[in-house]
């Protein structure tokens, strides 16, 4: 990989968390109990509940899981499709976060959550993956392609009519974006390493971010005077 730890570092900037922002609307618990029920009672099969993850809930999936596969969901893609002021970003200095857009196929992991304990499981994903009203991420169960054969899985999805979509931009604009944020939990970069390095792991070699790592990357060392030392 170009990106480094050391690029992330050089990215990396102490900021306060200021807490909720006044000007969004946030779920109530009420909301999020509702939202539970309502992916229960469409959830098109019974047996065992599985989890795709795509991006961060890869190395950070908030539920236990008891066993994980390399999966493939058709119809979505990773896309750095959703714009954001906070976490990993500013105001002043706004960041971009990947999201399930439509079009294409994706190429991630499925975990396999308790089923005694999915209620539970549950209500920690929509609270990780639905913050505000209305949500930029929408839970639907999709078709995931295993070796061992399809499964249906629970997976979060761009909602394009939420307020924090911003679709495809131009390549430069998404790069300058994710070599400069940094919010109160960390950089884009970061996010970004993380999940490539995490793909690459696990033998997904995704070219589109394997290319936007390296363009980072150099942007990055522009910005901070870099030498990149000879291959």
């Amino acid at each position: 990989m170009a990106l480094t730890a050391d690029h992330v570092a050089r990215v990396h900037r102490d900021i306060e968390d200021t807490g909720l922002d006044p000007a969004l609307d946030y779920h109530t618990d009420d909301d999020y109990h509702a939202v539970v029920q309502d992916v229960l009672a469409r959830r098109p099969e019974q047996g065992e509940f599985w989890l795709f993850a795509s991006g961060s809930l890869m190395w950070k999936p908030e539920a236990d899981h008891l066993e994980s596969r390399v999966a493939t969901i058709r119809g979505f893609h990773r896309s750095f499709c959703l714009k954001m002021t906070q976490w990993r970003a500013t105001p002043e200095q706004p960041g971009l976060m990947m999201a399930l857009d439509r079009g294409g196929q994706c190429k991630g992991v499925i975990f396999r959550l308790d089923h005694d304990a999915m209620e539970e499981q549950l209500g920690k994903l929509v609270r990780r993956e639905m913050r505000t009203r209305p949500s930029n991420n929408m839970p639907r169960w999709l078709s995931a392609r295993t070796e061992t054969g399809p499964v249906t899985a629970l997976a979060f999805v761009m909602n394009r009519e939420g307020p924090a979509y911003v679709g495809r931009q131009p390549l430069e604009d998404t790069v300058e974006m994710l070599a400069r944020a940094c919010g109160y939990v960390g950089s884009c970069a970061e996010y970004l390493y993380n999940t490539v390095a995490h793909l690459e792991e696990l033998g997904i070699h995704d070219r589109h971010l394997w290319q936007l790592q390296e363009l980072v990357a150099e942007r990055i060392a522009a910005d901070h005077g870099l030498v990149r030392s000879p291959d």
